[in-house]
């Protein structure tokens, strides 16, 4: 359900050469096409179908129909014949909806026995995707191109990723992050320029005092905290401490205040997101690190420390892997493990990790948090479950923003007795050497979106949409190959920059 108010428009590419007769057969084998690919049961996204395309000025007409449908998130393009490109030209200007290139063709297989010309003038996605192909490429408009049979799954597959994050796209392009305090400490990695990232990116950064949300905090009443105290109390183990009748009962009614404060804050100003910052907590009773873990959980995005892009990377990350396996999370570089070649990174932060990626019921805790200056905060505490995932960031490099994926190795973890918070233990792929050794040489940031659910693809595809760098660190990466991409990048934004 997470997608059905969204649609993606096919068009197909044609030509009035080959007369009537054959612009009633492409017209049929679009629809059966459409149709085929709604029934297969692996799109999230509706396809409609909207016509063959004829001319240059049927064309414009549809891409500013794109443009103009909030529910259309994207077109998929197929050539059924040759499609002169000269006459694309003035719609592809005018598009701004993502744009998949679909290379299939009706029929599965040649009809060796009985093709003639008429079906050779008919069936011609051989070469009139070429066509098609060559002038998306001169005009150097991002899009995504699949090669396969319509009826093939893998090719559906490649289809429907890119369909997730054609919404994700959409999503950003009115998301909302709240910044509670400006960045912390002068750090660098986690600020950068929000005016362009507005212009790249789609999403607005907000600053917001905390006082603001304190005098809604002061709203919240008794009664809806012992409800959500019961819906704690339901979905997770608690510690004895915070128990009714524990020592530190007061502490679970304290973030349950918070919690009901930030979400009835975000709802009001139509925020997807949103950043904390420990130095800014005045009028509130502790960091409110569980409202933050549960939030995650609904979607919202999140980042520690004023970490607006961190927050906005991971909702739309959480956007495009709904429905799926695996969860994802905010989580931070805490600290390393040597252990040869099962060296590895224990990723956490002080309270603020997603229980979407927990391998068991998490548990409710409170303890001192010796950072902050508030009372002691309560938060979910486990250990992640195993597999292999992606960690992203985006960086600002100045001239551009800067996409960096790792794939990684999410193991096993000890328990951390002395360590109340949740936590994930993972080896950077290839190895810990050269994985963490490319990131700091890529700028990448402590902090990451994490998913379990998407694969570099997803991010491939984001990164196209966006017309940013990205820079992937995975099994065959090599630190020389590597230094010498960051250089050829660096010479081409350059030279890029220099050129507009």
């Amino acid at each position: 359900m997470a997608f059905q108010d969204f649609e993606v428009w096919f068009v197909t590419g044609a030509q009035l050469l080959y007369g009537g007769d054959a612009v009633i057969a492409v017209d049929a084998h679009s629809n059966e096409i459409v149709k085929g690919l709604n029934e297969s049961g692996n799109l999230p996204v509706k396809v409609v179908y909207k016509g063959t395309v004829n001319s240059a000025a049927e064309v414009t007409a549809t891409m500013r129909a794109a443009n103009n449908e909030s529910k259309c998130i994207g077109i998929i393009t197929w050539m059924h014949t040759f499609s002169p490109a000269k006459m694309w030209i003035h719609g592809l200007q005018e598009l701004k909806k993502p744009l998949l290139h679909f290379h299939t063709q009706f029929n599965k297989e040649i009809p060796w026995d009985t093709m003639d010309m008429d079906f050779m003038n008919l069936n011609q996605s051989a070469h009139g995707d070429r066509e098609f192909g060559h002038i998306v490429s001169r005009m150097r408009k991002n899009r995504k191109v699949v090669v396969g049979h319509w009826q093939d799954e893998k090719a559906q597959g490649k289809i429907a990723v890119w369909m997730r994050v054609a919404a994700a796209w959409a999503d950003a392009q009115d998301m909302l992050i709240i910044r509670f305090g400006d960045n912390m400490n002068n750090v660098a990695v986690t600020d950068g320029d929000k005016v362009e990232a507005e212009l790249r990116l789609g999403y607005h950064v907000d600053y917001y005092p905390i006082g603001d949300l304190v005098a809604v905090q002061d709203t919240v009443t008794d009664a809806e905290i012992a409800e959500l105290v019961k819906v704690y109390e339901s979905e997770y183990e608690l510690a004895a401490n915070v128990k009714e009748g524990g020592k530190d009962r007061n502490q679970v009614i304290e973030a349950a205040r918070e919690e009901l404060a930030l979400r009835k804050f975000l709802t009001a100003k139509g925020a997807k997101g949103f950043t904390t910052n420990f130095d800014a907590l005045h009028g509130m009773n502790q960091l409110p690190g569980l409202a933050s873990q549960r939030l995650m959980a609904e979607g919202y995005g999140f980042g520690a420390e004023g970490d607006w892009k961190t927050a906005a990377l991971y909702r739309t990350m959480w956007f495009m892997g709904q429905g799926l396996e695996g969860g994802a999370s905010f989580l931070e570089d805490y600290t390393l493990n040597f252990d040869g070649d099962k060296s590895s990174i224990l990723q956490a932060h002080m309270l603020e990790v997603c229980p979407l990626i927990a391998e068991n019921k998490p548990k409710l805790e409170v303890h001192p948090l010796g950072i902050g200056g508030k009372a002691d905060p309560a938060r979910l505490v486990f250990t992640t479950h195993e597999g292999t995932g992606v960690a992203a960031t985006i960086v600002d490099m100045g001239n551009r923003f800067r996409m960096i994926v790792n794939q990684v190795d999410v193991i096993k973890s000890k328990e951390l007795p002395k360590l109340p918070v949740a936590s994930a233990l993972w080896i950077p792929q290839p190895n810990f050497e050269v994985g963490a050794g490319a990131w700091i040489l890529a700028g990448g940031t402590h902090h990451t979106s994490f998913s379990f659910a998407l694969t570099q693809e997803y991010l491939e595809d984001y990164a196209e949409m966006a017309g940013i760098e990205m820079i992937v660190i995975d099994k065959d990466t090599t630190i020389s190959n590597f230094k010498k991409e960051l250089r050829t990048n660096d010479v081409y934004y350059m030279l890029n920059k220099a050129l507009m």
